[in-house]
C-alpha cells in the first residue's frame, strides 16, 4: 500500500517531463521507470498527466488528499489526476464554459478507473445532492461496462481483452457548479472484427459467449 508524498525531489526524478536536460525516449523512460519505481505512477507532461497502472492499491485517493488538491493550482502539488480534474472544474465555473478531460491509453492502462477517480474528486468538491448525480452517473458506467465489454473487446495480438470502442462520458452542471445530469455515449465500434480477425486474434465476448 503506497501513500502519496508532499513534496517531490531529485530522488524522484523529474515531475514534469519538460525540465528533463534532454529531451528524448531513453531519458522519457528512464525518467518514468524512476518515478514508477519510487511510487509515483502520475507525472506531467505540461499540463498533461502521464499515468503509469500500478496493478495495486494505493492509498492516494482518500478525502484528505482530495483536501490537499482542492482550490489549488495544478503545480502546487505532485502530479496526480486530481489536479487536472480540479483544473478542469475550476476553468469550467470561471470562464462558463465547457471543459474536456481526455483520457487515452491502451487496453488495460487503467482508462475507466481514471474516470472513476475523476468522478470521485468531483463528487467530494460539489454539494450533497451534487455527489447522489455523479454517483448515479459512475454506476451508469460500471454497470454498462460489462455488456459494452462483450460487445466491443476482444482478443487482439497485444491483449488478451482488449476494448475495441471508445466512451464519451458528459456530465452537465448548473450555474453553480453543481452536477445535475449526464449521459455516456459509445463509439469507434470496430464492426470488421465481427466477422474477420488477423491471425492470433479472437473475435467479439458477445460472438464466443452465443457460442
Amino acid at each position: 500500500m503506497a501513500e502519496l508524498s508532499e513534496h517531490e525531489g531529485p530522488e524522484y526524478g523529474k515531475g514534469d517531463f519538460v525540465l528533463l536536460d534532454v529531451v528524448d525516449m531513453e531519458n522519457f523512460m528512464a525518467n518514468l521507470k524512476l518515478r514508477f519505481q519510487k511510487g509515483k505512477i502520475y507525472s506531467y507532461i505540461g499540463e498533461v498527466c502521464v499515468s503509469v497502472n500500478p496493478y495495486q492499491t494505493l492509498k492516494i485517493y482518500g478525502d484528505d488528499i482530495i483536501n490537499r488538491y482542492k482550490g489549488r493550482e495544478i503545480y502546487e502539488r505532485p502530479p496526480h489526476v486530481f489536479a487536472i480534474a480540479d483544473a478542469a472544474y475550476k476553468t469550467m465555473k470561471r470562464r462558463a464554459k465547457d471543459t474536456c478531460i481526455v483520457i487515452s491509453g491502451e487496453s488495460g492502462s487503467g482508462k475507466t478507473e481514471a474516470s472513476k477517480i475523476i468522478m470521485r474528486y468531483i463528487a467530494a468538491v460539489t454539494n450533497v445532492s451534487g455527489r447522489q448525480e455523479i454517483e448515479r452517473v459512475k454506476n451508469i458506467l460500471l454497470r454498462s461496462n460489462n455488456i459494452l465489454e462483450s460487445f466491443g473487446n476482444a482478443k487482439t495480438n497485444r491483449n488478451d481483452n482488449s476494448s475495441r470502442f471508445g466512451k464519451y462520458m458528459d456530465i452537465n452542471f448548473d450555474f453553480k457548479g453543481d452536477p445535475i445530469g449526464g449521459h455516456i455515449n459509445n463509439y469507434l465500434l470496430e464492426k470488421s472484427r465481427v466477422i474477420r480477425q488477423q491471425s492470433g486474434e479472437i473475435g467479439r465476448a458477445s460472438c464466443r459467449e452465443r457460442v
